[in-house]
């Protein structure tokens, strides 16, 4: 009986209820109210008839953290006197939906069954002296253990929504409408459904659900033994180890999108598999624990590594903006891995480019005008460097070092260099025209270029004057090549390796869609070569299909 007799009706009532109760006391229980408040508890001698009820024997005391109640509404004599009681205090969790079922409740130092646990114990035939608490453990009913957390409290295993359990109107049993026998060897709940009664509770499947049914089923897992079974704290531990130690497995050496991806996908496999458990085993494991290890360890390394990504990108752009164009750089800071910072061998191909004479103009001119003229022939040769996707070395004085190959690699990086120095020419042609009309002396300029293997990389004092520039013996080379220009009053000369590499182009006449004349000069012995080096020099024709 779901309900509550705290109040007297009349003496006639009151003793026909009586007998009734004390006629099927062996199988009837009735609800008892119990007041909870906290820091409230009561201390003082409790009503006799309480005695008989509650449960007898308590184990590892210690490890209980019961709820305490302070006030009991009980009965008026004699319904008392002969009735089996348990109580209904329902206690929701923060939320408000009610999770939980408190299977005993203390009340002045003795501990009383809820009445789900005491409709349990008399539908299965079990006294009351068989029925008694393990602190930490549960609550054993005659030899079998119904399993709770500290404080008593058994996480419901809801069927569904309201009306999961078979439901029938009172009125329809006081009118007879309810054929005979139909309530024979089952357990009935007595209670009320209206919403006027307010005994509606809020369940993770429903927000109506009338308590007497919250009961029905409370009683209805503890004679099936069908329980929600909470993992143990140590694999709940495991599984936040194992979660973490995947989530910082995944995060290696990936990109910030594709790691939320995982992340996400990682947090969706997580929430299935505990649904999964759950709903087709009832094994209740936690799941926040996990998600924030996730979460965190996810956010963690996306952030590490978006600072990480963000600081090498600064530190390609510091280091490379002057070197080559704005495109190049960002074609770095998406693959940071061709811009390695430590040297490297690569073949690459080495422009050098010198004023002819600069020492002579420097000195029959005023230093603004030799700075000015200067800073507009490095400017406009710097510009064509980038257009054809060169790397700007360096300037010494009047003269520009530039190379193709690297940071980037470059198939066609002899190509390049040649097409850039045949620009350069016809940009410092014009230049010379421009000088003349102002007055000014027409400088002219010779270019050398090489191709072999050098060391490339960041060469300097570390923290303070690094340079990203090329070494080795075929550098040299192109700078005693371009000193040859002199010699042999031409204004492009290559080597023999730089001609291997666009042989093919050059033998059909077509480069760039710019048609080249290539003059074989002399094979010379320079510095540090064993063999003489042929050199050739390299003009521009007029282009015809």
């Amino acid at each position: 009986m779901d309900i509550f007799y705290p109040e007297p009706e009349s003496p006639g009532s009151d003793r026909a209820l009586a007998e009734v109760i004390k006629k099927h006391k062996d199988r009837l229980v009735i609800a008892l109210g119990f007041e909870v408040e906290q820091g409230k508890v009561f201390n003082g001698e409790i009503e006799n008839v309480l005695y008989d009820d509650a449960i007898p024997v308590i184990k590892n005391l210690r490890q209980l953290r019961p709820i305490e109640a302070y006030r009991v509404l009980f009965p008026p004599e004699p319904i008392a006197r002969f009735a089996t009681f348990g109580h209904v205090y329902p206690l929701p969790d923060r939320d408000g939906k009610h999770r939980w079922e408190n299977l005993y409740i203390k009340y002045g130092g003795e501990y009383f069954p809820s009445l789900a646990l005491q409709a349990a114990r008399i539908a299965g035939g079990i006294s009351a002296s068989k029925v008694s608490i393990i602190g930490g453990a549960g609550v054993d009913l005659g030899g079998r253990l119904i399993p709770t957390d500290k404080f008593g409290r058994l996480h419901i295993n809801y069927i569904g929504r309201e009306g999961s359990i078979v439901h029938r109107s009172a009125a329809d049993v006081l009118s007879g409408s309810i054929p005979g026998g139909f309530f024979r060897d089952k357990i009935v709940f007595i209670g009320a459904t209206a919403m006027a009664t307010y005994d509606l509770k809020n369940t993770p499947f429903s927000a109506n659900m009338p308590g007497v049914e919250k009961n029905a089923t409370v009683a209805a897992n503890i004679l099936a033994g069908d329980y929600i079974k909470k993992t143990p704290d140590y694999l709940d531990l495991l599984v936040v180890l194992l979660t973490g130690f995947f989530a910082a497995f995944i995060g290696q050496k990936q990109k910030a999108l594709y790691l939320s991806v995982l992340y996400i996908c990682l947090a969706i496999v997580i929430v299935i598999t505990n649904q999964a458990l759950f709903t087709c085993y009832g094994i209740r494991i936690n799941l926040i624990y996990p998600l924030l290890t996730v979460v965190s360890t996810g956010a963690f390394i996306i952030s590490c590594g978006y600072f990480t990504e963000e600081k090498k990108a600064k530190e390609i752009r510091r280091m490379f903006s002057s070197y080559v164009t704005e495109r190049v750089v960002n074609e770095l800071i998406k693959n940071p891995d061709l811009a390695r910072l430590g040297g490297e061998r690569r073949e690459v191909t080495v422009l050098f480019s010198d004023i002819m004479d600069f020492t002579k103009f420097s000195e029959r001119h005023s230093p603004e005008e030799v700075v000015a003229m200067l800073n507009e022939y490095l400017g406009a040769m710097t510009e064509v460097i980038f257009k054809w996707d060169g790397t700007l070395d360096k300037f010494v004085g009047d003269e520009i070092v530039a190379f193709w190959g690297a940071p980037m690699k470059q198939e066609d990086h002899a190509e390049l260099a040649v097409r850039c120095a045949l620009n350069m020419s016809k940009r410092l042609e014009e230049l010379r025209q421009k000088w003349r009309s102002e007055g000014k002396p027409a400088l002219d300029a010779g270019i050398g270029i090489n191709t072999g293997e050098v060391v490339v990389g960041n060469i300097g004092a570390e923290g303070k004057k690094m340079d990203y520039t090329v070494i080795g013996d075929h550098v040299n080379v192109a700078a005693r090549v371009e000193a040859l220009t002199r010699k042999h009053n031409t204004g492009i000369l290559i080597t023999e390796f730089t001609l291997n590499r666009i042989r093919d182009l050059v033998t059909k006449g077509i480069l760039y869609r710019t048609s080249i004349s290539v003059k074989g000069l002399e094979r010379v012995a320079l510095r540090g070569k064993e063999k003489p080096v042929g050199i050739y020099g390299v003009t521009e024709r007029p282009f015809r299909l």
